[in-house]
């Protein structure tokens, strides 16, 4: 699945990134240094070292030839691991002393006074006073990498632990400095054509006040069009009952007076035409009050009473005695907020759904338990469920041969949300093989 794009991802990692290039840039100008420095102060302890050795060796070949001349042979000095080696030289190039991990061969370096590099090592000379004595120090250059490297290590370590804090801070920061962006989000994401009330900019950083003002622009003139658009299908719904009344009513009496034949099938063909512009005018006018926010009233009613009054004025008013079964689980009373006409709009247009589109055969069964969950339950062929999908969705229809207009569950889940409430669909219906299921579960 690929993963959406995110501005809080990126950001980390280029904050993070940003922090280790610079450590790491930091240690390599420190080991830079610090190797110069290293160099220094290891030239330093063998230049010093070297000369403090010359003068105790010049004083001991002194006594040694006072003593017994002619007796100065080449000894070995004994310990352990010597960090810096020495070799004592004639200037004939004969080596008279050395140490124990010096070479048996002389440095392959020139028996000048300073500082010389050999392969290994580096070396430093010493010339005695009278010029006959030279004693060459070394330090090897493996000493001093070792030295670079362990300081190194040292610097590298708080970089392991540094990396994972610096992680979790900048998710801590950059989480709070995002904050602002996630609550108008979250305010934007609650808009739709029930909820275009203005965002609230005063907490709001500078850097999103203009987005809060263009939204509230974009709104505004939202807001105006859907009040227009409402108010003209209001109106044209409304202005169009009088008339499709006046013509039902016309065709109707053309019916009594027609004779059996083709023009009263035909006048028969009108009415249906007719009676289903009526039913449309009277689902926009139930449409337009929907979107008008017809059921965000907080008045609270039982609905265990409302309920049963619906059905049985639908049953009186569709004549259809006996197709509509109410069962009453509940053993109290269900106090539920909302709007009566609001959930009298709905319960009309699911039973009707349930009566039109089942078998009519079969009893529509409408229910209630004791968690105020309604169902409303009728015979039918499985829907599939890409159908179901789309049912809420205005003037989608499944695949039926039944007269409608696609906008009974629409305007129902449309006004069951503005109650806080969910309306679900179910095909086949909960404990059978086949039929279809409403279901609308409210807030308490």
């Amino acid at each position: 699945m690929k993963r959406e794009p995110s501005l809080v991802r990126p950001l980390m990692l280029a904050l993070t990134g940003a922090i280790i290039l610079f450590w790491l840039g930091a240690i390599g100008l420190s080991i830079v240094v610090m190797r110069h420095e290293l160099d220094e102060v290891f030239d330093s302890a063998l230049q010093e070292t070297a000369e403090r050795l010359l003068a105790l060796v010049t004083d001991d070949m002194e006594l040694r030839t006072k003593e017994d001349e002619g007796s100065i042979t080449i000894s070995e000095s004994s310990g352990g691991r010597e960090y810096l080696t020495y070799q004592v030289r004639l200037a004939s190039g004969t080596i008279l002393l050395r140490s124990k991990d010096a070479p048996s061969a002389p440095f392959d370096v020139p028996l000048n006074a300073g500082f010389h590099d050999a392969e290994t090592r580096r070396i430093y000379t010493a010339v005695s006073a009278d010029g006959l004595l030279y004693l060459q120090a070394a330090d090897r250059f493996s000493n001093r990498r070792e030295a670079v490297r362990e300081s190194a290590v040292t610097m590298l370590i708080p970089l392991a632990v540094l990396v994972p804090v610096s992680v979790l801070a900048i998710w801590l920061v950059v989480g709070r400095a995002l904050r602002p962006i996630d609550q108008l989000r979250e305010s934007i994401s609650q808009k739709d054509g029930g909820n275009l009330t203005p965002l609230e900019s005063g907490r709001l950083p500078k850097e999103l006040k203009p987005i809060t003002h263009s939204v509230n622009l974009l709104l505004q003139r939202l807001r105006a069009a859907l009040d227009a658009e409402r108010e003209f299908t209001a109106n044209s719904a409304h202005e169009l009952r009088t008339p499709l009344a006046g013509a039902l009513a016309q065709t109707q009496r053309l019916l009594d007076e027609l004779p059996s034949g083709g023009w009263k099938q035909r006048a028969r063909n009108i009415e249906g035409a007719l009676l289903n512009l009526v039913h449309l005018a009277e689902k926009l006018l139930q449409l337009a009050r929907a979107d008008s926010g017809i059921g965000t009233q907080t008045a609270r009613v039982d609905i265990r009473d409302l309920l049963s009054m619906i059905v049985r004025d639908h049953e009186r008013g569709f004549e259809i005695k006996g197709r509509v079964r109410y069962i009453d689980e509940a053993e109290a009373p269900l106090l539920r907020a909302m709007d009566v006409d609001a959930f009298g709009i709905v319960m009309r247009n699911l039973i009707e759904n349930a009566l039109v589109h089942g078998d009519p055969s079969k009893p529509v069964m409408v229910l209630i338990d004791n968690d105020g969950v309604i169902r409303v339950l009728n015979e039918s062929a499985v829907v599939e469920s890409r159908d179901l999908d789309r049912l809420k969705t205005r003037f989608q229809r499944g695949k039926t041969g039944a007269s409608g207009s696609g906008l009974g569950l629409p305007i129902a889940d449309r006004i069951v949300r503005q109650m806080g409430g969910v309306l679900q669909l179910y095909s086949p219906a909960a404990g059978r093989a086949t039929g279809f299921e409403a279901r609308i579960t409210l807030p308490e």
